[in-house]
């Protein structure tokens, strides 16, 4: 199975990811994950990551694309993946499907969660996340079992600066100019399923579980 999940930020994609990776026993690929760990070990593409970052500029797609490249070379990914937020715009599609291409691998479902402007806001301003291992977590909808402290590797909890709803509002305006293409490109490809992303947390897993026993 080849998963993409994307969806606006705040959607839940993180989430569903983990939990799919563990009911589906598959490996979760997050962009992000595989940034932070390349500037952690000091790889010779997160050295140019992290010069790029500290500028405090976005790392761009075509350093991304190696960083993607790299883990999609690594062993586990024989029994397939569950890509979590990426791509987020059609030239990174594009990139991935070469990447896959080369792979000989191929997407078999594309799950697009989508949520309501208000619903985002809501999750995002209640946001904690660890400032040890980036668990998240919510200060309502999915509180720590101890304030403040992560559950699994007790690092403290944080509210990222940008998750204020001034900032989501100009995020989620960004993203909706970034995604028309996007959705278009794995729509035409008969690959794409809308899910409610406002729904709970367990629905919306089982109808994913749903569709991934159809493909």
């Amino acid at each position: 199975m080849h998963l993409v999940l994307l969806g606006p930020p705040g959607a839940g994609k993180g989430t569903q990811a983990k939990r799919l990776a563990e009911k589906l026993d598959l490996p979760h690929i997050s962009t992000g994950d595989i940034l932070r760990n390349n500037v952690k070990l000091g790889t010779e593409l997160g050295k140019q990551a992290k010069g790029i970052m500290e500028k405090g500029l976005l790392v761009p797609d075509d350093l991304m694309a190696k960083m993607l490249d790299e883990r999609f070379s690594n062993p586990d990914i024989k029994k397939g993946f569950i890509l979590d937020g990426y791509p987020r715009t059609l030239p990174q599609a594009d990139c991935l499907d070469r990447i896959l291409k080369d792979k000989g691998l191929n997407l078999d479902l594309v799950i697009y969660l989508d949520s309501s402007d208000e619903v985002i806001i809501k999750r995002l301003t209640g946001r904690l996340v660890c400032s040890k291992c980036g668990a998240n977590y919510h200060v309502t909808n999915m509180p720590p079992k101890v304030q403040g402290v992560c559950d699994s590797c007790q690092g403290s909890l944080y509210q990222r600066s940008d998750d204020n709803e001034t900032t989501v509002r100009k995020r989620l305006e960004v993203y909706k100019q970034q995604v028309s293409s996007l959705i278009e490109h794995y729509k035409n490809s008969g690959k794409l399923h809308t899910l409610n992303a406002d729904l709970g947390a367990q629905i919306v897993l089982e109808q994913i579980i749903e569709l991934s026993a159809k493909v």
